[in-house]
């Protein structure tokens, strides 16, 4: 890859969905990007409609765990290495499927995924402020939302 010239030109994304991604692994990957000649990575990580085909509502705790494994990834990684972090969204499987958790069932895994990555991880200081900005009561991690 270094004579290729290729680690000049782009910059690798890692693909993790994972409430329990392995973080270890994931920094191993990092360090042999960065010895093959890539100065950056990306990470993608998602808010929304990464766990099952047939998903209609958005179990919060899931996608911030995931967010909170990428924060240990960065937090472990070479310095400089992170690029940034691609939250994303899929509201489909295939183009065969049915459409799976809609935006407005997942804005609040939203608002908290950003509000952790922001932050740095997730407390009930950014729990408070994620139904502050969404004029929530009671902003439920563990169950559906209702």
């Amino acid at each position: 890859l270094p004579e290729s010239g290729v680690p000049q030109l782009v910059q690798p994304m890692i693909w993790d969905y994972a409430a329990d991604i392995d973080v270890e692994g994931k920094v191993q990957l990092i360090e042999k990007y960065h010895r093959c000649g890539f100065s950056k990575v990306w990470f993608a990580s998602a808010f929304k409609g990464a766990t099952g085909v047939n998903q209609s509502l958005t179990l919060i705790g899931h996608h911030l765990r995931n967010q909170l494994e990428w924060l240990q990834v960065a937090s472990r990684s070479p310095a400089d290495a992170l690029a940034g972090i691609a939250l994303t969204g899929w509201q489909r499987y295939d183009h065969f499927s049915v459409l799976c958790e809609l935006l407005p069932v997942a804005i609040p895994s939203l608002a908290v995924c950003l509000q952790a990555l922001k932050n740095g991880g997730y407390s009930e200081k950014v729990k408070e402020n994620v139904e502050k900005l969404l004029g929530m009561s009671n902003l439920e991690i563990d169950t559906f939302m209702r």
